[in-house]
């Protein structure tokens, strides 16, 4: 039996010392959070957009009073190019 191979594996799974109570000091010190500029920016421009309307009613409902009245066209060339556009955005970018 080889005792030094023995001595490796123990100092291998040996616990770390146990600090005494007495060695430790005690500071008064307090956790402090300090926020950047730019994260406050962050912040601030997260709130104004959770505080704001997912639909933008004054838009829906002049398209829907164009819609009603028959005034409401689109241009079908305008469309066909937005629409390839988007697709090359997401499946081609």
């Amino acid at each position: 039996m080889r005792v030094d191979g023995y001595n490796q594996i123990s100092q291998i799974y040996s616990t770390k010392k146990t600090v005494k109570k007495q060695d430790i000091k005690k500071t008064d010190s307090k956790d402090q959070v300090l926020i950047s500029s730019s994260g406050r920016d962050y912040q601030i421009a997260k709130r104004a957009v959770a505080s704001s309307p997912d639909i933008r009613e004054d838009r829906v409902n002049t398209i829907k009073t164009q819609i009603k009245e028959g005034a409401y066209s689109v241009d079908n060339e305008s469309f066909a190019e937005k629409l390839l556009k988007k697709y090359e955005e997401r499946f081609r970018g």
